[in-house]
């Protein structure tokens, strides 16, 4: 059989607040958003009869484990905020919420997508790479990442 590069692509669901400290709109204030985060990679299934994941490029039950411990478990349900916004010197943020996350980035979807690659980018087996990220923010928006815009 010709090897040949096969996409395959993961979705996933999780809540978030954030703020964007500076923001010159209503989004400057605490508010959250329902997220969908897409995974696609690219790499050749595995042609070997004696394998386990014979014909798969991934098994879907790894992808989802990576991005579940690496991204959706540690910003599901969280209130990211900018380490650089006077929300951080609010004690009392950590100690009313559960889960403030402070990053050292303005939490944009743009940014957050560049964060979940960084995160999850040396997780995936050698053989298998990133193609593209898609994150939607809302219906209407979302940012996107590919390898071939980075020359990766």
């Amino acid at each position: 059989m010709v090897h040949q590069k096969i996409r395959v692509t993961k979705k996933f669901t999780f809540d978030m607040a954030h703020a964007l400290y500076g923001y010159d709109g209503p989004c400057r204030n605490i508010h959250g958003h329902t997220y969908h985060f897409s995974v696609t990679l690219i790499g050749e299934a595995i042609q070997d009869n004696t394998h386990p994941k014979n014909g798969m490029v991934i098994d879907f039950t790894e992808l989802k484990q990576i991005v579940s411990e690496k991204v959706i478990q540690v910003f599901d349900h969280a209130l990211v905020l900018n380490a650089n916004s006077p929300h951080s010197k609010m004690n009392e943020l950590k100690d009313t919420f559960e889960k403030v996350i402070y990053v050292d980035y303005q939490p944009s979807c743009e940014n957050l997508i560049l964060d979940f690659l960084s995160r999850i980018k040396n997780c995936l087996p050698s053989t298998i790479s990133i193609h593209n990220l898609r994150l939607d923010e809302t219906p209407t928006s979302y940012a996107e990442w590919f390898a071939s815009d980075n020359n990766i």
